[in-house]
């Protein structure tokens, strides 16, 4: 399972988060990640907001509407994962 770093705007604390899936949803990446490799943990959407050559820069998705439209898609594509919104 992929690891990505993620930094914190406010604080530019680094946390590292377990990248579980993946999905381009019109022109949009999205990820689903994790702070825990295995066993129940929260899961976390992100959406791209920006890349440039070397950096990527992904935000929390919190509108509730985007929220449960993309976690159905995850859902989907990830037969054994309990996604609650």
């Amino acid at each position: 399972m992929e690891k990505i770093k993620f930094i914190v705007p406010e604080t530019q604390e680094e946390t590292e988060f377990f990248c579980l899936e993946q999905t381009r949803i019109n022109n949009q990446n999205y990820l689903l990640v994790t702070e825990d490799e295995e066993g129940d943990s929260e899961a976390y959407i992100l959406k791209e907001t920006s890349s440039k050559e070397e950096e990527t820069v992904y935000e929390m998705v919190e509108e509730d509407a985007e929220l449960e439209a993309i976690g159905k898609v995850f859902a989907e594509l990830i037969d054994d994962v309990d996604l609650e919104y």
